[in-house]
């Protein structure tokens, strides 16, 4: 931290002798507002804990009822299988 404050102190005064104070100023400002915005603006997009554990909630919701279908359908198949083995025993 210390070091970014020093190249930050030198940096404005490189820029203060080439261009004034004034623009050396005002161009910093909308570096940091510009700066400033980006961030907000990505953490807007970040997901938090919250998040994440609805979308963990929703996900073993889903999961639950594919694996109930899952069940029904294997038994269904079993039990149409069993039919067409005994159906050919019996002739």
């Amino acid at each position: 931290m210390y070091l970014e404050a020093k190249e930050t102190a030198r940096l404005y005064k490189l820029l203060s002798d080439k261009l004034g104070n004034e623009t050396t100023e005002a161009m910093f400002k909308y570096i940091d507002n510009k700066t400033e915005r980006s961030v907000e603006a990505t953490i807007k997009t970040l997901a938090t804990k919250e998040d994440l554990a609805k979308v963990k909630h929703d996900l073993s919701k889903d999961i639950s009822a594919s694996v109930k279908w899952m069940f029904i359908f294997w038994v269904s198949q079993l039990a149409v299988m069993l039919s067409i083995v005994f159906l050919i025993l019996k002739k």
